[in-house]
């Protein structure tokens, strides 16, 4: 033995252990170790073992001739008596039974097959020694037959094939999996030390070491850089498991590696500029349908994309969303668009995914140039409601204001006015100019004025195509004390056999300052009859004669009468 050949050790082990020397044949009785039993103390008498029979080492899958000689027991006493040899336990009498055997006159020792360690590593069995005719001459020696491991088991993948995934952007050093093997020989020993090798990678590209694998462990790192799902999508390796620390017995396995999909590709645009008409005064109207491509996972978020306008619009006039197809950009107006005002704008818009990059990438611009189209503004009134302030006293066929209406247009058309709501039929309006005047009086007690405001819609109607802008005119009547106070309550009789107090209640339709309060006077001699004051809601009576025709005065506090009688 020297050291090149685990299988030469221990054989070289066994005969050692079995006590030969270089050169003997195990084969021979002569040549086998032998197994004394302890000498007794007087006589034939039996005693206890005080010492311990070292295992035997015999190694598995001998190739026999079987039976195979192990060892020789031997009696002290056999040269005085004639000593009969049995054995027992595992292996005899005990499962698996018969494969161990006795000579029962010499006491060698067979192996009627060739042992298995992994099947079982070591057996127990009993030796007995007895004297013909004098019962027991030895106590039973306990044998331990103790199986040497051969590497006769080849390392055994775990699964075959092994998958795993690994981003795309991974840099090297990223652990992708591990592969596992195991061997049934003797744990902790050569035969069982197993060691993990890469032996192919298809495809070899970008390199053929994209892929490291720790030959203790057996986990798969990346090697190199490069992995781009887009181009190869996926890896196959080819691992081989060895024993004897990579020398021995070996197998072989697949390990199908997955690239998933990382962000790494920018989203483009189809076109780096685009120039479109749209008409003014819309909310909403389409702009522009943006088309992108990206490379990504399709459907995946690393593929969906968004969009931002990131110059030209500091009035905030358009809006930019993602279209049904997630590659593409819709741009809307936000804002109806004054062609008056500005007529062009210049938008610059990016692209980029729903997800961050997962390395530095260029984000696609693009250009879009709005060009507003004029469209027939309809006209305008300035302010859009006009308040107005007069005496509903103001006389018929007096002009009450001038409102008028612009065009917005760049060519200005002209304008023509007319009356478009007058819920009392008080004002006309001339066509041309726009003054309003007065047709008929004003009254701010009419049912047509609301709290003494009288409401007006104008029309401006341009002369050549129909577009109608529409003002207000609120008209605010001042009032007059134009109404009398008036009672409520008529006829009112009264009798002095029935003398009583009567409310007679008073109103007056004008406002504050030209109604309350009131004052009363009886006229025509009636105050003889009855007598009447005043409070802050009414008139009140009593009578004092057979019958009156009662004559009453109200007046209120600027001294508008009003007769009752």
């Amino acid at each position: 033995y020297r050291g090149k050949c685990r299988s030469c050790f221990s054989i070289f082990l066994f005969l050692q252990t079995s006590g030969l020397g270089p050169g003997e044949n195990p084969k021979y009785p002569a040549s086998l170790p032998v197994l004394e039993f302890p000498k007794p103390l007087v006589g034939l008498v039996r005693r206890k073992r005080d010492w311990v029979i070292p295992p035997i080492n015999f190694p598995e899958n001998s190739r026999g001739p079987f039976p195979e000689h192990m060892v020789q027991f031997r009696s002290n006493n056999d040269k005085e008596v004639k000593i009969l040899y049995s054995i027992t336990g595992s292996g005899v009498d005990q499962p698996p039974v018969g494969l161990f055997t006795v000579d029962k006159n010499s006491g060698f020792l067979y192996v009627t097959q060739p042992l298995d360690r992994e099947r079982k590593n070591h057996y127990v069995l009993l030796a007995r020694a007895v004297a013909v005719g004098a019962g027991i001459a030895e106590d039973p020696m306990e044998i331990i037959v103790k199986v040497i491991d051969m590497n006769d088991n080849k390392p055994v993948f775990t699964q075959d094939p092994f998958t795993g995934i690994v981003p795309e952007a991974s840099l090297p050093g990223f652990e992708v999996m591990e592969v596992t093997a195991t061997d049934a020989d003797e744990p902790g020993s050569a035969n069982s030390d197993v060691r993990y090798t890469i032996i192919n990678q298809e495809p070899e590209l970008p390199s053929r070491n994209m892929f490291f694998i720790n030959p203790v462990t057996g986990g798969i790192r990346v090697n190199a850089a490069g992995l781009d799902r887009e181009n190869i999508p996926k890896y196959t390796l080819e691992i081989q498991a060895a024993d004897m620390e990579g020398n021995g017995l070996s197998c072989f396995g697949k390990s199908i590696i997955t690239v998933t999909d990382s962000n790494d590709i920018a989203p483009q645009f189809e076109k780096s500029s685009n120039t479109v008409s749209v008409p003014e005064n819309k909310v909403n109207a389409l702009v522009v349908k943006m088309p992108v491509s990206d490379g990504d996972e399709p459907h995946s978020s690393n593929w969906a994309t968004k969009y931002r306008i990131v110059d030209g619009d500091p009035g905030r006039m358009f809006t930019v969303n993602t279209g049904p197809s997630r590659l593409e950009g819709i741009i809307t107006t936000a804002k109806p668009l004054d062609f008056e005002k500005d007529n062009r704008y210049t938008l610059l818009v990016t692209v980029e995914n729903e997800v961050p990059f997962a390395t530095p990438l260029p984000t696609s611009t693009s250009t879009v140039q709005v060009n507003v189209e004029d469209r027939n503004d309809a006209p305008v009134f300035d302010p859009v409601e006009k308040v107005v302030s007069i005496s509903e006293h103001l006389p018929v066929d007096s002009d009450l204001v001038l409102y008028t209406a612009i065009d917005p247009d760049i060519m200005a058309h002209k304008l023509m006015y007319r009356m478009d709501r007058d819920p009392a039929k008080w004002l006309d309006i001339n066509s041309e100019t726009g003054m309003i005047k007065t047709k008929h009086s004003l009254d701010r007690e009419s049912p047509f004025a609301k709290d003494g405001k009288y409401r007006v819609l104008i029309l401006a109607i341009e002369d050549e195509i129909p577009a109608t802008g529409t003002g207000t005119i609120l008209i605010e009547l001042e009032d007059v004390n134009d109404n009398a106070p008036t009672i409520d309550d008529t006829p009112l009789k009264l009798c002095n056999q029935d003398p009583r107090l009567v409310r007679l209640a008073v109103t007056d339709r004008d406002g504050p300052g030209f109604a309350e309060p009131f004052s009363v006077e009886l006229l025509e001699g009636s105050n003889m009859y009855c007598a009447a004051q005043m409070d802050e809601t009414g008139v009140y009576c009593f009578s004092h004669s057979l019958y009156i025709s009662l004559f009453i005065c109200i007046q209120n506090n600027i001294n508008r009468p009003s007769m009752f009688f």
